[in-house]
């Protein structure tokens, strides 16, 4: 067994600067990163200063395989493909703790001029229909099983599963109801001719652009760090220690560190309205100095402007704001 931990990075949309930026979510936690740049990613990712750590670049359509198969020790990836590799298979991937970015919803999506609404009108309109419905999607397993649960599916064709085909695999005995695996770029294959497509998304408005509208949304999805199966004693010490770092990185994004100077004869009373409005994140550090004292709060980001506007009601001069890097807790 190797003593090392082996860690799978995102490739895609969890190492890109607009959405995710994985690479940066290290290097803010402590980590000297090479080889993990957004764009410029290798395989093999070198992590300089701590050896214990052997990483590689994963995709994350497969990462939950890795994990649940002790390829990789840990790995971060989005809890949809978690959910997705879990339909069928019990799975032994333990969730360390969630990382509060890649936010996303699983939808179904319909051309943006189809009267449907939700997915109970689209299977009552197309009962009769003597061709198949047809939805491609990256996660037939989740797809599935959400057809399979819808009232009207249930209605019309009972217990039958859905015809699903994922490369030259197929499987299920509905063929009146195929889910066709899509290998990315979903949206295109309504233009092509499907009824209906499951992707992920953001905001939407991709989607919206690609002439589309949600019917439904299966799940709500984050990235997290996961264990897989070979994660377990040291290795699941050093992966907890690993999240804790993260953690705090993105924590550490909430927040301000605010320093300002304050007479000392209103030291006592601006400390006492930070902290009773909640303005400050913890008790101020005081600087005492000879007329003058310097304060230094942690304020989260939201209220930092009306924290300006009521430290200066208290003559607080050389206001300094500085964003941080990490805040353990």
């Amino acid at each position: 067994m190797n003593d090392k931990i082996i860690l799978g990075l995102p490739k895609g949309s969890l190492n890109n600067v607009k959405r995710g930026n994985t690479y940066q979510l290290f290097v803010d936690a402590g980590y000297e990163v090479k080889g993990y740049e957004p764009g410029d990613e290798s395989y093999e990712i070198e992590i300089l200063n701590d050896e214990e750590i052997i990483a590689f670049l994963t995709r994350p359509q497969s990462t939950p395989v890795e994990l649940n198969r002790g390829i990789i020790d840990i790995a971060i990836v989005g809890e949809d493909w978690i959910k997705e590799e879990s339909v069928l298979r019990e799975t032994n991937t333990v969730k360390i703790g969630d990382l509060d970015y890649g936010k996303t919803r699983l939808i179904v999506a319909v051309p943006k001029d189809s009267p449907y609404n939700n997915l109970s009108d689209l299977f009552r309109a197309n009962k009769d229909r003597k061709t198949p419905i047809l939805c491609f999607t990256e996660y037939p397993n989740l797809t599935r099983k959400f057809i399979m649960e819808n009232e009207a599916y249930q209605e019309i064709y009972g217990d039958a599963v859905p015809f699903v085909q994922v490369r030259g695999l197929t499987d299920g005995d509905n063929e009146m109801v195929q889910v066709i695996n899509s290998d990315g770029a979903t949206e295109v294959y309504i233009a092509k001719g499907a009824d209906l497509i499951v992707d992920n998304t953001q905001t939407g408005s991709s989607l919206r652009k690609a002439g589309l509208k949600e019917i439904e949304t299966i799940l709500h999805s984050s990235a997290g760090l996961y264990a897989g199966v070979s994660c377990t004693g040291e290795k699941l010490d050093k992966a907890q220690m690993i999240y804790e770092q993260l953690l705090g990185a993105i924590t550490a994004k909430k927040y301000f560190d605010v320093k300002f100077n304050i007479a000392n004869t209103k030291i006592e009373e601006v400390s006492n309205y930070l902290i009773d409005n909640k303005l400050c994140a913890d008790e101020p550090t005081i600087t005492p100095g000879s007329d003058f004292s310097q304060i230094n709060v942690l304020i989260p980001k939201a209220k930092f402007p009306e924290m300006v506007d009521a430290i200066k009601g208290f003559d607080a001069t050389s206001i300094i704001r500085n964003d941080l890097k990490q805040l353990i807790e």
